[in-house]
């Protein structure tokens, strides 16, 4: 059986549509990168797989519905750096963001000074899964991994009074396990996004402040002045400046 590649298709994608696991879709695929996918392409589907228009699926426990928010539409992305300041209203609208495959190709370039193809390759699939399960908009997910580590799947345990592991800098959640790539990879994306028993993700946060926003200045200080996002209340002043412009898709040097 053979599946064509149509735009906003990944692995993940895929698989949870027809019914089969990952790993099943990439045994079968073993020259087929998941991260350089191309429009039209044709790959190669596990013998088991479901009809590619499977029954509806109620909503999961972890509060998305099995689709993956802001994995379509959006922006080609580009531009320099804007000081965006004030409430959120001030900030970018979500229409305006980048589209998710335009942020991919932009960070993931960012994740190869540090991580293998392999270890992007399982950050993707966490990101898209975690987002699916969570609920929470996969571009924010993608654009506060690379705030905290830079993607960086062994970035060091940060301490000021919390602590901070894993590429998302979590509340006390589990670090990159070496033995378990791809295990340690997903948790780490779960444990930002949806939170931990010691602290709130993206998922608690967007739902407590009602915008993406106030939930990142509530993840990088654990309090916010809605009046103003770039106020650090005790931690980085432009944390949510940056964050915007990651979701825009802009550069600038550093990074």
């Amino acid at each position: 059986m053979s599946y064509k590649i149509q735009s906003g298709d990944t692995f993940w994608s895929i698989a949870h549509k027809l019914g089969i696991s990952v790993d099943a879709l990439q045994a079968a695929n073993p020259g087929v990168s998941p991260t350089s996918l191309q429009i039209g392409q044709t790959i190669h589907l596990p013998g088991h797989g479901k009809p590619s228009n499977p029954p509806h699926n109620p909503p999961k426990p972890g509060g998305g519905n099995g689709h993956i928010v802001g994995a379509t539409g959006g922006t080609n992305g580009g531009g320099g750096y804007v000081n965006y300041s004030g409430p959120a209203s001030h900030f970018p609208g979500s229409n305006q963001w980048a589209s998710y495959a335009a942020l991919w190709r932009q960070n993931s370039a960012l994740m190869k000074l540090n991580d293998s193809q392999q270890e992007i390759e399982f950050v993707k699939e966490a990101i898209e899964k975690v987002s699916a399960e969570s609920g929470v908009d996969v571009r924010c997910i993608l654009c506060i991994i690379v705030q905290e580590s830079g993607g960086n799947v062994r970035i060091g345990t940060t301490n000021n009074g919390v602590r901070n592991p894993g590429i998302m800098q979590s509340h006390n959640g589990v670090a990159f396990n070496p033995a378990n790539p791809k295990g340690s990879i997903l948790q780490m994306v779960r444990d930002g996004t949806e939170g931990t028993k010691d602290g709130d993700g993206l998922k608690q946060l967007h739902a407590k402040y009602g915008n993406y926003y106030e939930a990142f200045r509530g993840y990088n200080s654990g309090s916010v002045d809605k009046n103003d996002l770039n106020d650090p209340v005790g931690a980085t002043g432009d944390y949510v400046q940056k964050a915007a412009n990651r979701l825009m898709g802009h550069s600038w040097p550093g990074m």
